[in-house]
């Protein structure tokens, strides 16, 4: 899992049945400092996230297809969560 920020949203006039009524949103992966961590993504929404929005991100297909209700579909991410707060604990690693 990943934390990421949502920077934007997708609108696909043509997608597989299984993604029918689900939100794709384009997701920053974040490093713990918030910096961006690679480039952004593509993510299922299952949550009703928006932009602006810190979220926790699934980046394994099973995992990412059961947390949105969708098994058998051609999924890679999904945004499963809300991040209220990071807090960090020095020393611990």
């Amino acid at each position: 899992m990943l934390i990421a920020q949502v920077i934007g949203e997708l609108v696909a006039t043509q997608k597989h049945a299984s993604h029918e009524g689900r939100k794709l949103l384009l997701v920053q992966p974040l490093n713990l400092d918030g910096s961006n961590r690679g480039d952004a993504v593509v993510a299922l929404d299952a949550v009703d996230a928006g932009v602006g929005d810190k979220v926790l991100l699934t980046t394994e297909g099973f995992s990412a297809m059961t947390s949105v209700g969708r098994p058998n579909s051609p999924i890679d991410m999904a945004v499963i969560g809300f991040i209220d707060d990071i807090e960090l604990i020095p020393g611990a690693a």
